[in-house]
């Protein structure tokens, strides 16, 4: 295919973009690089929101509750974004199918980070009373139908042009996002939470993390439509045809390997927001110990998480995915008995505290830098696009969204072991999708 034919074949909005980038060549470290830094700006969103549901909505928006009570509704309210997400997907499909990738970009990251930054504006409870509730409750809705939409394919694209002795490593490159995401987030509350005031902290302190999200989405949108403009790039996709298709085709050939799909990262998925945003939320309500110091220990495990990340790519290349999957799901099982049967690990005991944070991002480093692989080999190039995003949607739903809301629930009313308990069940669920799994994983 010619330049001339990719532009002429391209959606009006997009052929201005595409003539200017035409001599542009799109390599893998070009792909790579735009994929990391559309997948952090993504994360840092979310894991933003995450930070604030325990260290500020309970204060801001829901001061008439106890404090235990406000993190859960704060929590109620971070899952939101989880069921709108397929919702999100479906709707940008079709965006995509009628205006061209894109627009579909332009519009869901401009969605995501608007509404990201529209939280720093909102009035608290005492200002306006429900209303402020009803707002954050419909800007996280928003986030979660944006981010449905920012699935470029990039991940999918990388899959495809590996080479087969580096897949595992290819398929590692985009779930760098996630702990570099958490790491400006982390650092960010950190910062603030350690020289402000808990009353200026409360007062504005915590709005400016929300405010930085609509400028790294931009720095995040040039970086992918960059590629995304390209014929060159677009001569890729084609190639691939890495294109949208009905969400009633994709059921039709590929249920099975959707429901599989989303089940096999669910020990990942689970072990996420259990080193991440639960953590918090028990030291803040069961300890003295300082956010800030905490934060900052996150930080530190989301660097190990980073070299588990990339530990996994070299890992799977040599021993094959589906075993790597299966060892991730094995050691995160062990460190959920581990949890049940001495949960006083992560009590009031700085230093358990800190080993159980660190391992857990270790594990979680060494599983989730192959789920991309899970949810994406199963489908044949033609289903990959919406089968991928559709997978990944469902597999976040099931595993992560409702994690901090359950587990904080179960653990004040039963005990830390819950929180074990939870890991457990993620990991089970893991191991029984893969058995289910004899041949279909095609590409491991």
């Amino acid at each position: 295919m010619t330049t001339d034919h990719a532009t002429a074949n391209s959606r009006p909005l997009e052929r201005d973009a595409q003539v200017a980038m035409s001599h542009h060549d799109v390599s893998p470290n070009d792909i790579a690089l735009g994929v990391v830094i559309g997948r952090a700006s993504e994360y840092f969103d979310f894991f933003v929101f995450g930070i604030a549901s325990v260290l500020v909505f309970p204060k801001v928006f829901f001061p008439f509750a106890d404090p235990l009570t406000g993190t859960l509704y704060a929590f109620a309210i971070f899952a939101l974004a989880f069921i709108a997400r397929p919702l999100g997907s479906i709707f940008f499909m079709w965006v995509h199918k009628r205006h061209g990738r894109g627009v579909k970009l332009t519009a869901a990251l401009f969605l995501l980070g608007g509404s990201t930054a529209a939280i720093s504006f909102l009035p608290s409870y005492n200002s306006i009373g429900v209303v402020s509730i009803e707002l954050l409750a419909i800007l996280r809705v928003a986030q979660g139908f944006a981010l449905g939409g920012a699935w470029d394919g990039m991940a999918s694209l990388l899959a495809l042009n590996a080479p087969r002795e580096r897949r595992g490593w290819y398929a590692m490159i985009p779930q760098l996002g996630a702990p570099f995401g958490f790491m400006v987030a982390s650092a960010l509350f950190a910062f603030f939470v350690v020289n402000l005031t808990p009353e200026d902290f409360t007062d504005w302190g915590w709005r400016f993390p929300f405010f930085c999200a609509f400028t790294i989405n931009v720095v995040a949108l040039f970086a992918r439509l960059r590629l995304v403009a390209t014929p060159e790039f677009t001569r890729l996709l084609d190639k691939g045809q890495l294109e949208p298709v009905g969400i009633v085709d994709l059921a039709r050939h590929h249920a099975l390997d959707v429901w599989i799909g989303a089940f096999v990262p669910l020990a990942s998925f689970a072990l996420f927001h259990l080193v991440t945003i639960f953590p918090i939320a028990w030291l803040v309500l069961s300890s003295d110990r300082s956010a800030g110091d905490f934060l900052m220990v996150q930080f530190s495990g989301a660097v190990i998480c980073a070299g588990a990340v990339a530990a996994s790519g070299l890992i799977a290349d040599q021993i094959g995915r589906r075993n790597m999957l299966l060892i991730s799901a094995g050691l995160i099982a062990a460190f959920a008995c581990g949890s049940i049967l001495a949960p006083l690990i992560f009590g009031e005991n700085a230093i358990g505290q800190t080993i159980y944070v660190n391992i857990g991002f270790m594990l979680l480093g060494l599983s989730y830098g192959q789920t991309a692989g899970a949810v994406t080999s199963r489908l044949g190039s033609r289903y990959r696009y919406t089968g991928a995003a559709l997978t990944s949607d469902l597999a976040w739903l099931f595993g992560a969204g409702f994690a901090p809301l359950v587990v904080l629930y179960l653990s004040t009313a039963y005990g830390l072991a819950m929180v074990g308990v939870y890991l457990l069940s993620g990991a089970l669920a893991t191991l029984l999708a893969l058995s289910l799994d004899r041949s279909e994983m095609r590409q491991m």
